[in-house]
């Protein structure tokens, strides 16, 4: 039996490599009629399969010559929100020499990796139904030398997992991937003001690894260890938000020794403080997120994390595309 998981990810490559005048034909072989894509700006919400591909797919293969995908996970599974469903979700790269405009960001006419995160519903009949996306648009922004904004930590190609094992894993117990996750979410809105830190996340019995790696979007960049995370991202962002609220999830998984967590909104906070460039607004911001996970003996060892900070940024009254 074909699985699931490799079956979805080898129909979206497919999308990039097969000629253009296909590509209908095998979107109908994958995507469902009436799919919903749910996108990072400014592409933002599609109807139906046929924008799924003109809208969404066409405009990568044209922005980059020689298109193609490289998975770093594949991962799939039931999902324990209340939606429920069958879900593949993914990190990889879009690949390719950058030679023509992808929603406003201007090409560098040379070779480029567009980080993306993506969750697929799955239906009865195997077709994708739903779907969200992340592509790192900032990113591509700075490979191209134009870094739309000032940079926290190190920017740096995405790494895969250190296992290498991440793409449709085969050990590990998914069940309780998913719930060292879940722990580390239910406490990690409680924090001292003062030391950003958190009950239940590091020291004897925390969630996270001593020698954990957090990995997030264009702007934030990687970094390693409890100290690291805090310095280059937790603290900047509570600074900026210290009201947020997050964990509204439509689909969370386990599979193997991996996990992932979405949601569309995930967050929502008030604009207090300075953030990536862009002075306190006292808005009321919602944040679009996508995190997946590695655990190793019961502790996150890496993270990798799309946050969609176009279109925070357009809500905070900059855009960052123009």
């Amino acid at each position: 039996m074909t699985d699931f998981r490799a079956r979805a990810a080898d129909g979206l490559a497919d999308l990039l490599l097969c000629p253009e005048a296909d590509l209908a034909e095998r979107a109908a072989a994958l995507v469902a009629p009436d799919a919903a894509l749910h996108a990072m700006a400014p592409v933002d919400d599609l109807a139906g399969r046929d924008a799924w591909a003109e809208a969404f797919a066409l405009p990568l293969r044209r922005a980059f010559v020689g298109a193609h995908r490289r998975m770093e996970i594949v991962i799939g599974g039931e999902s324990v929100r209340e939606d429920g469903g069958r879900w593949m979700a993914g990190v990889g790269h879009v690949v390719g020499d950058f030679h023509a405009p992808l929603w406003g960001v201007a090409p560098s006419g040379q070779l480029a990796f567009l980080r993306f995160g993506e969750f697929h519903r799955i239906d009865a009949e195997g077709r994708i139904d739903r779907s969200h996306v992340i592509l790192d648009l900032p990113d591509l922004m700075r490979q191209a030398g134009r870094a739309p904004f000032p940079r926290l930590g190190p920017e740096m190609l995405w790494p895969g997992p250190a296992t290498h094992d991440g793409v449709c894993p085969e050990r590990g117990d998914g069940a309780a991937s998913l719930a060292v996750v879940e722990r580390m979410l239910g406490d990690l809105h409680h924090y001292d003001p003062e030391t950003m830190a958190s009950a239940g996340q590091t020291g004897e019995g925390g969630a996270w690894a001593d020698d954990m790696f957090w990995h997030g979007p264009g702007g934030v960049g990687s970094n390693f260890r409890w100290e690291g995370f805090v310095r280059d991202h937790r603290a900047p962002f509570v600074g900026a938000f210290p009201d947020r609220q997050g964990g509204n999830h439509y689909c969370r998984i386990g599979d193997g020794n991996y996990a992932a967590v979405s949601g569309w909104p995930s967050m929502t906070m008030t604009h207090r403080g300075y953030y990536l460039g862009v002075p306190a607004t006292n808005r009321a911001l919602t944040l679009r997120v996508m995190d997946f996970y590695r655990i190793a003996g019961g502790r996150i060892a890496e993270n990798w994390v799309l946050l969609d900070y176009v279109d925070l940024a357009r809500q905070m009254g900059r855009d960052v595309l123009a």
